[in-house]
Parts: C-alpha cells; sequence; structure tokens
C-alpha cells in the first residue's frame, strides 16, 4: 500500500482524531493525532496491521508551537513506508498514554524520553530511571530548549547509587559488568542465578552517555554533525554518517548525484564486510576457537587498507556531507578493489566451509539465546538476531536508499533462532556485500560527487531515514530548525532494539552461555549511549568550543 492508502485506513478507523497529515511521497507518511487516541492508533497499526515498531521521540517544541511533541515512529517493510504519528501535548502539563502495554519495544524510548524531555508517561509498565547518571536530580530534563547543552545541575550527587531491584527468591546475583573481559564497553546485567541457571537479569547501561543529539541543536550545524555522526559507533561510522545526511536530504527533498550514491553503496558494504569478518571472529574466540578468531581477522585486515586508501580511514570515517560525499573511488583503487574482492571470496569460502563443518561450535551455540518470532515481533528486533529467526527484513531492499534500488541481492535468512543461524546469517552475508560491491564498480556512473544546496535549508521540515548496518536498522529522525542546525535529532541504533531482548534471550539457560548469547547480537553499547577529551597522561578533561573544533577540523 502507498503512504496515502495507510492514511485513508487511518482515517476510517479513527476518523477527526486524525487531525492532518503530511506526505512527502510514497514513502513516508507523518500524521498529527489527538493525543488521547494515539495509544489507540499505534495499537492498531501494530497489531491489526502489522507495522513494525521503530523507535519513539519526544520534543521540547514550545519555541515554535508553544507545545511539546511525541512522536512514534513505524515500519510498514513490505509497502517500503516508513510512517510517524504524532501528537502535540499542552506545555504546562506534557503527558501522554504510555504505548508500552501495547507496543512492548517502545518501553525504553518512551522511559528516554520522560527523563531527557519531561513527557509523563499514563500507564508505562516499568517506569525506572534508564538514561539519565544516578545522581541527576529529578525535574531537569537535558533536552528541554531551556537547559543549556552544557549545564551540570547544582544538586548533582556524585555518590549516588543505582538501586536494583531486588532479585527473585532463591537466586543469587551475579554481576556481568560494567566491566568484563569480552566487554570493551561498561554494561551492567544483574544476573540472578538458581544454580547455573539464569532465572532473570536487569540492565543497567548508558554510563557513557554523550549527548550528542543536544549538542547538534545547540552547538554545531548540519555539516558538523556527520563527522560526530560516525563516531556513535565503533565499527558503523559509514551507516550513521550516511543516515543522518539522508535523514536531512529527504526532510528537505534533496537527492545527491548518482555517482555519490554508488560511493555511498560501495563503502557501506566494504563496512559490512569488515564488520562482519570481526563479528566471526569474536565469536570463535569467544567459544574458544581462536585459530579461526585469528584467520578472520587476518582476512579482512585488507578490508581496511582499501577503506583507508578510499577514505583516509580504516574506519571509513568522513565520507558524507548533506548532498553527496567528500571522496571519490578512483580507477586505480577500483582495479585494486576488484582483486581484493576476489581473494576475499576464496578464503572466505574455506573460512565459512571449517566453521559450518566444526561441532564444537554447533554445540556451544546451538539452542542457545534462542530470540524466536513472537519475540522479534514484540520488541521491535532487527537485523541477523530477526532474519535469524526467518523474519525477512533489510532495509536495503525494503527501504532503498543511496543505489541500493540498481544491484541484485539475496536476503539472507535462517531458521533457528539461535546464536547458530546468527552465524550462519553473517557468514553468508559476506558473499552478498561482494556480489553488491562488484555491481555497483560496474555500474557506477560519472558525474559530480556533491549536489547543489542552499545555504540554508528550510525549517520545520521532518525527515526518516533508515540504513542497514551490520547489526541491524539504524534509524534517524530529523526536523530541520533554524541558525543552520537541526531542531531535533534522534538517533536509534540497532543495538538499541536488540539489547532489550536479552534478558529473554538467556533465561534458563546456564550462565556459561550468556557471553555468547550476548556477543551474538554484536552489541555496540556506545551506540545506545549517544564531546569532552580525556588527557591520559593527567587525566585532566576538556571541553571543547564549537571554533575550536572548527579549527582542528580544517588544520587537518
Amino acid at each position: 500500500m502507498t503512504a496515502r492508502e495507510r492514511l485513508n485506513q487511518l482515517k476510517e478507523k479513527f476518523g477527526p482524531a486524525i487531525q492532518r497529515a503530511d506526505l512527502p511521497g510514497d514513502s513516508r507518511l507523518f500524521a498529527y493525532v489527538e493525543p488521547a487516541t494515539l495509544k489507540a492508533v499505534c495499537q492498531y497499526l501494530f497489531r491489526e496491521l502489522d507495522a513494525r515498531y521503530v523507535i519513539s521521540i519526544g520534543l521540547d517544541d514550545r519555541p515554535f508551537s508553544g507545545k511539546f511533541l511525541v512522536a512514534h515512529n513505524f515500519a510498514f517493510d513490505r509497502d517500503r513506508l516508513l510512517c510517524s504519528m504524532l501528537a502535540h501535548l499542552p506545555a504546562d502539563h506534557p503527558e501522554v498514554d504510555s504505548i508500552a502495554p501495547a507496543v512492548p519495544g517502545a518501553n525504553w524510548a518512551e522511559r528516554e524520553f520522560r527523563e531527557l524531555v519531561g513527557i509523563e508517561l499514563r500507564g508505562h509498565p516499568y517506569p525506572k530511571r534508564l538514561v539519565l547518571p544516578d545522581g541527576w536530580p529529578d525535574g531537569v530534563h537535558p533536552l528541554r530548549k531551556d537547559v543549556p547543552w552544557n549545564q551540570v545541575p547544582a544538586d548533582f550527587d556524585e555518590n549516588a547509587e543505582f538501586t536494583f531491584d531486588d532479585p527473585p527468591a532463591g537466586c543469587t546475583v551475579v554481576p556481568f559488568g560494567p566491566f568484563h573481559p569480552t566487554l570493551d564497553e561498561p554494561e551492567h546485567f544483574r544476573l540472578y542465578v538458581e544454580g547455573e541457571m539464569v532465572r532473570g537479569c536487569e540492565y543497567r547501561g548508558f554510563m557513557v552517555h554523550r549527548g550528542i543529539e543536544k549538542l547538534a541543536e545547540s552547538v554545531l550545524t548540519y555539516n558538523d554533525i556527520p563527522l560526530m555522526a560516525e563516531r556513535i559507533c565503533g565499527i558503523c561510522g559509514c551507516v550513521h554518517n550516511v543516515t543522518y545526511a539522508q535523514a536531512v536530504e529527504t526532510a528537505v527533498a534533496l537527492r545527491p548525484p548518482p555517482r555519490a550514491e554508488y560511493i555511498r553503496t560501495i563503502m557501506l558494504e566494504i563496512e559490512r564486510l569488515h564488520s562482519h569478518l570481526l563479528w566471526v571472529g569474536l565469536a570463535c574466540h569467544i567459544v574458544g576457537f581462536d585459530t579461526l578468531f585469528m584467520q578472520s581477522w587476518r582476512i579482512r585486515e585488507p578490508i581496511m587498507w582499501i577503506a583507508e586508501k578510499i577514505s583516509g580511514n580504516r574506519k571509513t570515517y568522513a565520507l558524507c556531507v548533506i548532498g553527496g560525499v567528500r571522496w571519490d573511488i578512483t580507477p586505480e583503487v577500483k582495479v585494486e578493489l576488484r582483486h581484493l574482492l576476489d581473494k576475499l571470496e576464496r578464503e572466505w569460502r574455506e573460512v565459512v566451509a571449517a566453521v559450518s563443518r566444526d561441532k564444537n561450535i554447533q554445540k556451544r551455540t546451538r539452542g542457545v539465546g534462542v530470540a524466536d518470532q513472537a519475540l522479534i515481533k514484540s520488541l521491535g528486533l532487527i537485523g541477523p538476531v530477526a532474519r535469524a529467526a526467518g523474519v525477512d527484513i533489510d532495509c536495503r531492499r525494503d527501504h532503498p536508499y543511496a543505489a541500493y534500488d540498481r544491484v541484485d541481492f539475496a536476503v539472507i535468512t535462517d531458521t533457528g533462532g539461535d546464536v547458530w543461524s546468527r552465524v550462519v546469517v553473517r557468514m553468508n552475508e559476506v558473499f552478498e556485500s561482494i556480489r553488491i560491491i562488484r555491481q555497483c564498480l560496474e555500474k557506477m556512473p560519472e558525474g559530480p560527487l556533491q549536489a547543489s544546496i542552499p545555504d540554508e535549508l528550510p525549517p520545520g521540515r521532518l525527515g526518516l531515514s533508515s540504513v542497514e548496518a551490520p547489526r541491524g536498522e539504524s534509524h534517524h529522525f530529523v526536523i530541520t530548525g533554524e541558525n543552520n542546525r537541526p531542531h531535533r535529532w534522534r538517533v536509534r541504533a540497532p543495538t538499541y532494539q536488540n539489547l532489550q531482548a536479552v534478558p529473554m534471550m538467556i533465561k534458563d539457560q546456564q550462565l556459561a552461555d550468556m557471553t555468547i548469547s550476548l556477543g551474538s547480537i554484536d552489541p555496540c553499547f556506545s551506540c545506545t549511549d549517544r564531546l569532552e577529551t580525556i588527557d591520559l597522561k593527567s587525566g585532566a578533561t576538556r571541553v571543547w568550543s564549537q571554533a575550536e573544533l572548527i579549527r582542528l577540523v580544517r588544520k587537518t
């Protein structure tokens, strides 16, 4: 169905409660809903129309509309449609019914905007603190427009400690983190263990939340933000770079030149290659197969070299600007990349054969960390986690962007829903990435790298963008603003949704399986935490001004 047809369904069901709608095209729908009806609308989309839940956003819109705004985003993947259900709330008492009882995947997102924006939730099933530091005072909401981006509340309590729930009767508490040998980032899973079996879990994360969304609307400009967006994740730099750029481009109806779209596609698939090779190596390491760990990383290293030749960085940084890309792919690099893909394909087939035959890996991964289709639907799980359970979703095909609508590839799925199936999906997706890059090298036209754009983008435009990261869908929501920066930018990384399923995936499983079950979602905790610097010698911290950052960027 088109956006217009979906809108007609909503109007037939809810009548005047659908106050107005914006349809920028057949693939986007923004519907403004009576606040009292918002929960029912979202339940209808999710339960009866089978839309996939994406993310929820809260916004202090008082400087423009005099109200607060809440938005719940959904996807109709087979229709290639992204939609947002929005409702304005009064400035003096912003409150709305929670949709989490009907759409469980909205649990975290609603708790987040309750803390950061101060929108109260009626009927939320678990309104416990999620994001703000333990000592942050109640009533101070940092994403409100009247709170400065660098404010530290005077009554912030550095000694406050997070209060965990009581463990179930008969269970022992086993702390997993906040620092753990197999995790590179601080996250705390409080495991409730009976003997060797995990019976429950409480999660406390967001320990290095960086406030990038506040910085984006306060001190950065549109073309500053890609440099920060690509640092959201240690792997998916190009993913967040492209997702943000496309959100702004869709908001203002700007399309990059075709050559730029092909280059974005190539770099996204190079990023997928080095991410999947890294993950398969780490998975082998977690279960004790270090020989294949080293082989996987050896095969991966030339991918990092070619990324550096194209972008100047092993981490595919600094590719995008609004309206295009910075770097071209030269004829010499095209030849080298083709040779690299041929060698990679040969060597990766040997790795896949070795992993597929290894009975020890299968014993450690089959039936472990299961996420079935019901859990995937309920929590909005995405990427290899969903595809490993036979849920056939992939933003590259379902919501095509860059040059993905001009190349052929298969969406890899499996049926087990366990760690082994996630291994299979990722291993086979490597071959599809090689196939996509080869097609792009053949089809990429000549032409400019950047579109011409006006000095100022029009304010008040809404943009949605979804990009298939190696871990799953990255989704960015943008409302354009004044002063050459967004009015609101919301980032939803794939780990944000998939991490919510870990307590269910490990329940009633052995404690020894916790590490590989968690690792199987390929977690990036920094993605969920979304710049200050620390001098490693002295320990001194420093906050950089906008002018200093600009000087540093131009100097380098």
